[in-house]
């Protein structure tokens, strides 16, 4: 299996945090967040503990941890922080596989110029692109794929999530030339347990092999 995945989205609350508990739990690995941006509620990295059964010698903690949930350039802006983009270093996990998760979609900023796609180019680690299966997602879809091509990052292929929509997915897949891994379905109710079955009904761990 790969050492590393990053798996980032289509757009903001498609589900990716759920995907990537899941995924973290399917395939044994650790997970890590670099930058939280939102600290009212549960973070990100509670929630994939909880999720995804994780201990907590599996959660690389944040390098940036910012208190209202916005964009991560807006939030350390508020927080009068900056975020260091070239200290964003992947941590050594040991043997121990990692799940990457970023925020939002490819082009959310993170200072100034620099987006996380950015950040994606330069680590060169293969991507796990989340999607939609609603209307929108086509577009959203083909976008996000060419930008990730432009930069030449490898694209393990595309994970959608919500209702069964096979015309949307063969459309993304087919045109946008990228592997279908599965679909995860919207979940009631969302726990541990349904989580771990709905990834064991729904994907194969060998297609996250690199």
């Amino acid at each position: 299996m790969t050492q590393r995945i990053v798996v980032t989205g289509t757009d903001t609350g498609i589900g990716k945090t759920v995907f990537s508990a899941g995924l973290a739990d399917f395939l044994g690995t650790n997970y890590w967040k670099p930058i939280q941006a939102g600290l009212d509620e549960e973070s990100d990295t509670e929630l994939v503990t909880r999720l995804g059964g994780l201990s907590p010698d599996r959660i690389a903690p944040e390098r940036y941890r910012l208190r209202k949930a916005a964009s991560p350039h807006h939030s350390a802006e508020l927080d009068g922080v900056r975020i260091d983009v070239d200290a964003l270093d992947i941590p050594d996990t040991g043997e121990r596989p990692l799940v990457i998760e970023g925020a939002g979609g490819l082009m959310v900023p993170l200072r100034g110029g620099t987006l996380y796609i950015d950040l994606f180019e330069r680590w060169q680690l293969p991507v796990v692109l989340c999607a939609r299966t609603s209307l929108g997602t086509i577009n959203h879809s083909l976008l996000s794929i060419e930008a990730l091509r432009k930069r030449q990052i490898d694209i393990l292929g595309i994970a959608f999530i919500g209702e069964r929509n096979s015309e949307n997915e063969s459309a993304i897949c087919e045109i946008g030339r990228v592997r279908w891994l599965g679909r995860l379905p919207w979940l009631s109710p969302l726990t541990a347990g349904t989580l771990q079955a709905a990834f064991k009904a729904s994907f194969r761990a060998d297609d996250f092999k690199q």
